[in-house]
């Protein structure tokens, strides 16, 4: 199996669900105080703009435009970030690094 595929099966398989469940506790939050804080906020825009960025990566797997070892790269920060994350819940960037 090639980076490309196994990228494309950590971010499908692990990533976006966790993502989806991390929303889904928020909106839980917000329903049951009926009201959103800042922080709930932010967070929800972090990972829907982290999110959209993941389905970037997908779509350039799938065309063929990422390279190998940038979706080794990936990988490894990707399992490094999932590592750390009981560690610290402030940090949910999983391994990437804003540009």
């Amino acid at each position: 199996m090639s980076y490309a595929q196994k990228l494309e099966e950590l971010i499908t398989k692990t990533v976006i669900p966790d993502i989806d469940e991390r929303l889904d506790e928020i909106f839980e939050e917000i329903a049951g105080s009926k009201e959103a804080t800042e922080d709930a906020k932010e967070e929800i825009e972090e990972l829907r703009e982290f999110k959209a960025d993941l389905q970037d990566v997908l779509t350039d797997i799938q065309n063929g435009d990422i390279e190998e070892d940038e979706c080794q790269e990936l990988i490894e920060d990707i399992l490094e970030a999932q590592e750390h994350n009981g560690d610290d819940d402030e940090d949910e960037d999983f391994g990437f690094k804003e540009e």
